[in-house]
């Protein structure tokens, strides 16, 4: 084998080693002698002096972090297991290669450990009932821990709060008497608008004391339209009068 035809051989090794294609979505944090460039390259083709440089590819889509179950103690002392969804993406890729050695593991754990610390500062109410304050508050404080490593926290979402059996039967039965507190509020409410409006009336009446005839002859004309059958002898209650002041003599 001639000298010119290895020299091609290894000139085309070198060369096929030292060029690298990149995604749309990829990004190349170069070492050259162990020393990382000041810029990252990419996308499409980039040239790498092989073996000097040494091409780290780092990816620049949204990736979605699935928290698992924590174990959490409210500060009512309820035991939950609670599970989220992060939502993050490398801004710059030099520093998520730099200055962490693995910054999906790094994000996951921070995430666990954010989750049960921020959970386990409040009540089981408000772990319910306030989900989206809850979930601004883990994006604003994850967002700022990562954001050494060059990693930017969209959004994060509290995904599924699960307690013991006997937890929710208590509260239903809670959801329940709530439910007949209200009932019981609304129904008194109004009698006691009820009984308003008939002292009002009342009045009215007594002011015009024709106006209790009218109402009289109504209440006829409605007990005849559904009760055909029904016969009435109005008496005057001027009646039962003279016998009350005769037995008071």
């Amino acid at each position: 084998m001639s000298i010119p035809i290895i020299v091609l051989g290894l000139g085309l090794v070198w060369l096929f080693n030292s060029v690298k294609i990149l995604n749309e979505y990829e990004r190349a944090v170069i070492f050259r002698l162990g020393r990382a460039l000041g810029k990252e390259k990419g996308p499409g083709v980039i040239f790498a002096f092989w073996p000097i440089d040494r091409v780290v590819v780092v990816g620049l889509r949204l990736v979605t972090l699935d928290v698992p179950p924590q174990d959490i103690i409210t500060r009512d002392n309820v035991s939950a297991k609670v599970n989220a969804v992060v939502y993050f993406r490398v801004m710059d890729p030099i520093k998520a290669t730099i200055e962490v050695q693995d910054y999906q593991y790094a994000t996951s754990q921070m995430a666990q450990t954010t989750l049960r610390s921020i959970l386990g500062e409040m009540e089981l109410d408000d772990l319910l009932s306030e989900r989206e304050k809850i979930n601004e508050k883990l994006q604003h404080i994850l967002d700022q821990q990562t954001d050494p490593w060059g990693i930017k926290v969209s959004s994060v979402a509290v995904k599924h709060v699960d307690i013991s059996e006997d937890l929710r039967r208590a509260m239903a039965r809670q959801a329940e008497a709530e439910r007949e507190r209200r009932a019981k509020i609304i129904a008194a409410e109004g009698e006691f608008q009820a009984a308003e409006k008939i002292c009002q009336a009342a009045e009215l009446m007594q002011k015009s004391p024709m106006s209790l005839q009218l109402r009289y002859l109504q209440t006829l004309v409605e007990i005849g339209a559904e009760n055909n059958t029904t016969t009435l002898f109005p008496i005057p209650i001027d009646i039962f009068k003279v016998f009350a002041d005769q037995k008071k003599a």
